[in-house]
């Protein structure tokens, strides 16, 4: 029996969603208008629904995002609006509140959220226990610890393969809480983690200077989908709920390129849902939205994972300033930038700016102002127009195949219908029509007329049996064919979705690790600044940096400090972990 491979896209609305499964996604994640953890992309019940038609049409899946930390006067409401959602024709729910599984809820499949921190096969099994059929598993995890999880649970995996990268473990980081009272666990988190800090000791020693020292670079694991599919996982997600329609559009059509190459040569393989994509523009994540690329950690510790000094969507590199004179300037790249792009700049303090290109003259790119701008600068393509404009207006097309035979019987003619996954209908007629007085020009016009993309459909006439073989107008087989394409369109809508029997749990809640009160560790992660800086005391050959100016080495505890805000770091080094904690008050 064939596994099935899921590729799954986020959706911050509708339209996006939509997007995302013309280009070829098994499945999208999208919120309701409440408590889907991004409180800046909600949607109304009606919307979920238009994608669910949409999505259905391909045995695609809508998967409810209802994984915030819920108040206890929320957790009624909650209910209600996952009920109206499973109406809408939702196909799953990724939950994070545990306390939810209390109660009735409706008869989908239940996806534990990443926010509900799985990272050990003990919480593995715990979830799996309660009634989940997928754990969204925490993005720092190594392939050693995605097989350990594997073997300790029967349900589906899901990991991120691309996108933003959380520096502290999921749904336990409580760092916007602690600093802007918008909580990450309420779906409000204010990203401090792409703020710059000082990294300073005990002795007030300042070791590293306004740098963005918690900020990780993106995930990107288009040259791991083998590695990770070995290891277990069945679900590759693409994170951003928050990313615009380009952006979903060319990183979903790379990724289902990739794992239509890995299926095409590894027969236990499938994708799980109908229809292949057609035409369009091509796919290129280099040129669209990333702070640089990173694996994290899933060999181990083994490169940096930091962004550098710019917490910033740069783009794609250009090169760099080789001269600047008034409102001109040339790079040392190899690759120009075109009228109307937009460039970002690298100081060398790690301060970002950006403009719009205004023209290009050969070597020559005028700029509205340059100030500040000087040779030696990185320059990245943060906008890039031609691509832009290629990702709107060259749009692909999902299509499935449709197999159509031709065949007469007791005094009808029908035509059967059978789609590449499994879907049949047929249409039927008394036939008076005249008999042909060339029969194989009559029958190449039928097949021409019935071999056409109709709806998101493309025909195939596979049989024709016909004896004698009748002339028909071409407008009467294009309703024939129009015919056949509204049945199954119908029947793809309504195509009976799993019922599974979610049965409450009255303990389930104690199972929550995480809480709306503020603990005493803010974040635990596996991205540790030690290392991060070459201060690391258990790798051997690392080397401290310290700010010029400053004395060398450093006396613990160290500390972040950002606009007198102070954030105390630990060291678990026999987990290989960092801990962040407030300031202790005298």
């Amino acid at each position: 029996m064939q596994i099935g491979l899921e590729l799954l896209a986020p959706a911050k609305n509708a339209d996006i969603g939509i997007t995302a499964i013309d280009c070829g996604a098994d499945a999208v994640y999208i919120a309701g208008p409440a408590f889907g953890a991004r409180v800046a992309a909600g949607n109304s019940v009606e919307e979920v629904a238009r994608l669910c038609r949409h999505a259905h049409l391909y045995g695609a899946r809508v998967h409810a995002t209802v994984n915030t930390l819920l108040r206890k006067d929320e957790i009624s409401e909650a209910e209600d609006l996952m009920w109206a959602l499973h109406e809408a024709g939702v196909d799953a729910f990724l939950i994070q509140d545990l306390n939810l599984l209390s109660l009735q809820l409706p008869p989908v499949e239940l996806h534990a959220s990443t926010q509900t921190a799985i990272r050990t096969p003990e919480r593995a099994r715990e979830l799996e226990a309660l009634g989940f059929r997928r754990l969204v598993l925490e993005r720092a995890l190594s392939l050693r610890q995605i097989r350990e999880i594997r073997e300790a649970v029967d349900c589906e995996l899901e990991f991120f393969i691309h996108g933003a990268l959380c520096v502290g473990y999921s749904g336990q980081c409580y760092l916007s809480q602690y600093l802007t009272e918008r909580s990450a666990n309420r779906g409000a988190c204010a990203q401090p983690c792409r703020s710059r800090y000082d990294l300073v000791d005990a002795e007030g020693r300042v070791l590293e200077h306004d740098r963005p020292l918690l900020s990780p670079k993106d995930l990107r694991f288009d040259c791991r989908i083998a590695d990770l599919v070995d290891a277990g996982i069945t679900s590759f997600k693409i994170e951003g709920r928050l990313k615009n329609a380009s952006y979903v559009r060319n990183i979903v059509r790379h990724y289902r390129a990739e794992l239509d190459g890995f299926i095409a040569s590894h027969p236990d393989y499938r994708k799980t849902s109908a229809g292949h994509v057609e035409g369009g523009f091509t796919p290129d994540p280099d040129r669209t939205f990333s702070r640089g690329w990173t694996e994290a950690f899933l060999d181990g510790r083994t490169a940096p994972v930091g962004s550098g000094e710019a917490a910033k969507a740069l783009g794609e590199p250009m090169g760099e300033i080789r001269s600047v004179r008034g409102r001109t300037i040339t790079l040392s790249g190899v690759k120009t930038p075109v009228n109307g792009d937009g460039l970002s700049f690298v100081s060398p303090d790690g301060e970002v700016s950006g403009m719009r290109v205004e023209t290009v003259e050969a070597e020559r790119i005028s700029l509205k102002d340059t100030t500040g701008l000087v040779p030696g600068m990185k320059v990245f393509r943060s906008y890039d127009l031609v691509f832009e404009r290629e990702l709107e207006k060259n749009l692909p097309k999902r299509v499935m195949e449709v197999e159509l035979a031709w065949g007469e019987g007791l005094g009808k003619t029908k035509v059967s219908a059978v789609t590449e996954d499994g879907l049949k209908t047929e249409v039927a007629w008394d036939d008076d029509a005249p008999v042909a007085e060339k029969p194989e020009a009559a029958r190449e016009s039928i097949r021409r007329q019935l071999e056409k993309h109709t709806g998101p459909f493309v025909f195939t006439l596979k049989e024709f049996h016909a004896d004698p073989v009748r002339f028909y107008p071409a407008a009467f087989l294009n309703g024939i064919r129009r015919e056949i394409s509204s049945r199954l369109e119908k029947l793809a809508q309504e195509r009976p979705r799993p019922k599974v029997q979610n049965s409450p749990k009255p303990d389930a809640g104690r199972y929550n690790d995480s809480t709306l009160e503020l603990p005493e560790v803010l974040m635990r992660c596996k991205y540790c600044i030690r290392w991060e800086t070459g201060r690391c005391r258990v790798k051997p050959g690392m080397t401290a940096r310290v700010t010029p100016g400053s004395a060398p080495g450093s006396q613990e505890p160290l500390w972040l400090v950002n606009q007198g805000r102070r954030l105390r770091l630990e060291f678990d080094c026999q987990a290989c972990e960092m801990v962040v904690k407030a300031e202790r008050k005298a």
